[in-house]
């Protein structure tokens, strides 16, 4: 029997679902991270004194620069989960960039941006 170089077309749109539904909450979390680092919703110290006002800013700016990482984190997420919607309209989603082998899908239903076989990724 052939090996399969390519997932199928009906496949492929059970994984594209899966990266879109995983799309759509990271890009939920990301924009309440983004609105938790701007304050948007104005929970701020700005009415109490000033001496409890400077004990907060070292810990809003301690707050906002973990948000930040974790904004910068989910955006990566995010660009990794477009690409591979982009793979998915290629037809070339669940090849692995080291060995050309399909990554099987239990690994891909787990990582969906995975671009590399556990194979390939224990060889690094």
């Amino acid at each position: 029997m052939q090996e399969k170089t390519r997932y199928s077309d009906e496949e492929l749109e059970e994984f594209r679902q899966l990266v879109q539904e995983k799309l759509d909450a990271a890009q939920k979390y990301y924009d309440e991270l983004r609105s938790a680092i701007t304050n948007v919703e104005g929970n701020d110290v700005s009415d109490t004194s000033p001496t409890f006002k400077v004990l907060e800013e070292g810990a809003n700016t301690l707050s906002k620069e973990e948000l930040g990482q974790l904004a910068q984190r989910q955006m990566k997420f995010i660009q990794h989960l477009q690409a591979a919607l982009v793979r998915i309209a290629n037809k070339t989603y669940g090849i692995c960039r080291e060995t050309g082998k399909l990554i099987p899908k239990e690994r891909l239903r787990a990582v969906p941006h995975a671009t590399l076989s556990i194979e390939a990724k224990e060889k690094r």
